[in-house]
């Protein structure tokens, strides 16, 4: 995870970092990681997916988040991969490793944290505690997420679940 942080902090610096007149002009798009991690650490899926503009555009698909089944919205999609995340670890913690905010974008490194103790990625419960990492870029609309491309270690969850 160092590593991770020396990389990010290196691309900020390589772009220029972001003033602290431009964070407080941003104060909505500031708070967004925040708030994705404290509402998934509260269990609060709808106010996790108020944190979604209607159209949203999700940018990353894997076998583990596979494109939205037709007539169900990016969104919706979305909203229902982290339900299932909060269903198969009644305990998870989300929390911000670093974020960068720069206009309308954010690209933020989550730290997930919790009990595989229900059916998670068609792996029945195995009562592990399991700790794996996302880097997420966002761009923002109207105080909302709006797009995202990411990378979640599904790897790195899959090898804890054996």
């Amino acid at each position: 995870m160092q590593r991770r942080k020396f990389l990010i902090a290196g691309a900020v610096t390589a772009a220029g970092a972001v003033s602290t007149a431009a964070l407080a002009q941003n104060g909505a798009t500031q708070s967004l990681p925040d708030r994705f991690a404290a509402t998934l650490s509260a269990h609060d899926i709808g106010a996790f997916a108020d944190l979604f503009s209607e159209d949203y555009v999700n940018h990353q698909f894997s076998a583990a988040a596979p494109a939205p089944a037709a007539g169900k919205s990016p969104k919706q999609a979305s909203v229902d991969f982290f339900a299932a995340r909060l269903a198969g670890m009644s305990d998870l913690q989300v929390a911000v490793e670093t974020a960068i905010v720069t206009g309308d974008r954010i690209a933020a490194s989550f730290v997930y944290t919790g009990t595989h103790d229900g059916a998670y990625l068609g792996v029945a419960p195995t009562h592990r505690r399991l700790k794996f990492t996302s880097c997420d870029i966002f761009t923002v609309k109207d105080g909302r997420l709006r797009e995202h491309w990411g990378m979640g270690d599904i790897a790195g969850i899959l090898a804890q679940l054996r």
